[in-house]
């Protein structure tokens, strides 16, 4: 029955994540048509990338023991593909110092995760060992990505408005929090579930600014008393100087 349950709430939790991760789509779709990353950040979706890439080979029978977290690899491995498609869009209609930025971030995401994979695979020749530091460096990566979208958070407390913030990421995002740490619980698996205990409440906090100031255009900012004198200045009709009658025989 345990077993049967914790299954059962793996797949939801895989389905909870394809909708997570597949939600970027329209907020990219609107990057595409536009041709324009335009205030979006690209960092939510590279933290994603290296979440997905750990907990992928978190999965994989070189860790795990058998296929006991098969679940865990099917949607991450999805997310993997997602991710990359994400960011490869994101790099084709940045600007150059966007792309550098992007760019120079995804890389050393890689890196991480191949030198954790590597050190993991050749130096650790226990199930248990290997679980513990990728899963420890999961956990880094998972809390990363959670805090991510605290930069659009800022972002929608200054401008009061959630055009940058996508309800469905931060819907989705609260719900697969819900549901793997449902799994982690069940599992037994503390390095599974901990990261789940940041997701929450973070989720929480992006559905509640988006109840908050949905339906509000971006505030521009109210000028100043100063510009305000100086505009009605310059709109004051200048008054010209009367200039005195001359007949065209130059008599006064």
């Amino acid at each position: 029955m345990g077993d049967r349950l914790r299954f059962a709430v793996g797949i939801m939790g895989n389905a909870s994540s394809l909708l997570l991760y597949a939600a970027p789509i329209l907020t990219f779709s609107r990057v595409v048509r536009k041709r324009s990353t335009e205030e979006f950040s690209c960092i939510p979706y590279i933290v994603a990338l290296s979440n997905c890439l750990l907990y992928t080979w978190y999965g994989l029978p070189v860790v795990s023991s058998k296929w006991e977290n098969f679940p865990v690899i099917t949607i991450n491995g999805l997310g993997i593909i997602l991710e990359l498609s994400f960011i490869f869009i994101y790099l084709w209609f940045a600007p150059t110092r966007g792309k550098i930025k992007a760019g120079g971030i995804t890389m050393v995401v890689v890196l991480i995760f191949s030198v954790t994979a590597l050190v993991s695979a050749f130096v650790f020749h226990d199930h248990h060992h290997r679980k513990v530091l990728v899963g420890t460096v999961g956990l880094v990566a998972s809390v990363a990505m959670y805090a991510a979208p605290l930069v659009v958070v800022k972002q929608v407390i200054v401008t009061k408005s959630v055009e940058f913030m996508p309800f469905y990421l931060s819907f989705f995002s609260f719900l697969a929090s819900v549901l793997w740490l449902a799994y982690g619980l069940l599992s037994h698996d503390l390095l599974l579930a901990s990261p789940n205990l940041v997701g929450l409440p973070l989720g929480l906090l992006q559905l509640g600014l988006y109840c908050k100031y949905s339906g509000r255009g971006i505030i521009e900012e109210e000028p100043s008393k100063g510009d305000l004198e100086q505009n009605n200045s310059q709109e004051k009709p200048q008054h010209r100087q009367p200039v005195p009658n001359q007949n065209i025989n130059g008599k006064g």
